[in-house]
């Protein structure tokens, strides 16, 4: 097996003799055989492994025996703890997807500070066919059906060569350690299914399908590098991009527009459905506009106009608890009244009513961000705030001029727009404040 992958990393070119590699050993079968097959080729290898401490006491036995096997090689070990957890949350993401950006953006740095050549991962060829099955079913493009690729810049996979099989009995035949997560079953139900229940189904029908299926994503491969050419060539033609221009008489001469387009707005973050969308736009009237997170298009008379979403200096404003008018970022009137349940409560948008003893001062103004949430006054789940200006059907501008008031880390208010449910006063609330636009 090792000449195998000798064979598959001289061919692709991923590594050269003398490289000094990253490489990532969690402790598994997969990435024990990686160390140890990279290390025997003559590679000088750096050993990193991250602990995600997601899984208590199993965390700790898997940096002691990276550690350990490391050592066992005479080799240089490095590991980072990640509160993975509270990334997650921060950034809204899940905890798979958390661990998975913590351990590149870590490798990438190992990588830069040790001034080494390549960093080196243990996917393998059922990897690959795993994903490809999971894109299909996900639905995907050619590139979607390529499979797991050995190279992504610095980053290789020397494995993908080798099945999960030849893995197993690699380290067997070399009485090689090696560790089980107990979690791996769990973390990802679809994969699994695939894995447990898809593939084998298959292999009835077909008992060579795994290899049928790595012939295919090869073909693939081949195609998609047609493709891609092909596809440059024709966003050279349609689009200017010091005027932000795609001309779109020059985007009806291609057989596909929607693929022109797609890949060339997916680079700005379009996502599929406003890219179709702006595709059936080529022939309506002008003025039409579509968004991403930084940019939108403007359809005009025979173009599209790609431009950024300029956004004006992000600013905070405190407001302290004696404070009664505010100047800036707008005009506002602040009063603190006893609760008295025989007065109305002012529900006009303008205005904000809120229960004073469950404020943390000072308060702070700031715009909206991309991941913020709330619980609009009458509802009793949290809402981003993203999707409430989608359910509201705020344009671009709207979004742009929105402000949010801030106690603590809680959205009290949508300026001009809705209050939290959890600050609202009630007959229990003692003191009122009320903030009131002029």
């Amino acid at each position: 097996m090792i000449q195998k992958i000798q064979n598959y990393i001289e061919k692709g070119k991923l590594l050269n003799v003398g490289d000094t590699i990253i490489v990532g050993l969690s402790g598994g079968a997969d990435s024990v055989a990686l160390l140890h097959i990279l290390h025997n080729l003559g590679y000088f290898c750096i050993v990193a492994h991250c602990n995600f401490h997601l899984r208590g006491e199993e965390s700790e036995r898997d940096e002691r025996f990276a550690s350990d096997f490391a050592a066992s090689l005479s080799l240089p070990f490095f590991k980072q703890d990640f509160n993975t957890k509270v990334v997650a949350k921060q950034r809204g993401i899940s905890v798979e997807m958390a661990a998975r950006d913590l351990r590149y953006q870590w490798f990438a740095e190992l990588r830069e500070n040790r001034q080494a050549d390549a960093i080196a991962v243990a996917h393998h060829r059922d990897d690959s066919i795993e994903t490809l099955l999971l894109n299909l079913i996900r639905g995907t493009g050619i590139k979607g059906l390529t499979g797991i690729q050995p190279q992504t810049g610095y980053l290789v996979r020397p494995l993908l060569c080798v099945s999960k099989k030849e893995i197993l009995q690699y380290v067997q035949a070399k009485n090689l350690p090696f560790i089980t997560d107990s979690s791996n079953e769990q973390d990802d139900p679809v994969r699994n299914k695939i894995r447990l229940q898809v593939i084998p189904l298959l292999e009835t029908i077909n008992p060579s399908v795994r290899e049928a299926i790595v012939q295919t994503m090869d073909n693939l491969n081949e195609t998609n590098r047609i493709y891609e050419k092909e596809i440059e060539k024709a966003i050279q033609v349609v689009y200017h991009p010091e005027k932000g221009s795609i001309s779109i008489p020059l985007l009806k001469t291609f057989p596909s527009p929607e693929s022109v387009l797609f890949e060339l707005l997916k680079r700005y973050d379009f996502g599929k459905e406003v890219i179709r969308e702006i595709c059936n736009a080529m022939d309506s009237q002008p003025g039409k506009l579509f968004y991403a997170p930084e940019h939108y298009i403007v359809k005009n008379r025979d173009e599209f106009l790609l431009s950024p979403i300029v956004r004006e200096e992000k600013k905070e404003y405190f407001i302290q608890v004696n404070d009664t008018f505010l100047e800036s970022p707008f005009r506002m009137e602040i009063s603190l009244r006893t609760n008295d349940t025989n007065t109305a409560i002012d529900k006009n948008a303008n205005t904000a009513c809120l229960d004073y003893d469950k404020l943390q001062f000072p308060l702070m103004l700031r715009r909206w961000k991309i991941g913020d949430k709330f619980m609009p006054i009458g509802m009793k789940n949290f809402q981003k705030l993203s999707d409430f200006f989608t359910n509201h059907k705020f344009n671009r501008m709207q979004k742009e001029k929105t402000w949010i008031l801030v106690s603590g880390k809680a959205i009290v208010w949508v300026v001009n727009h809705r209050i939290d449910e959890r600050f609202k006063v009630n007959n229990a609330t003692k003191k009122r404040y009320i903030l009131k636009l002029l």
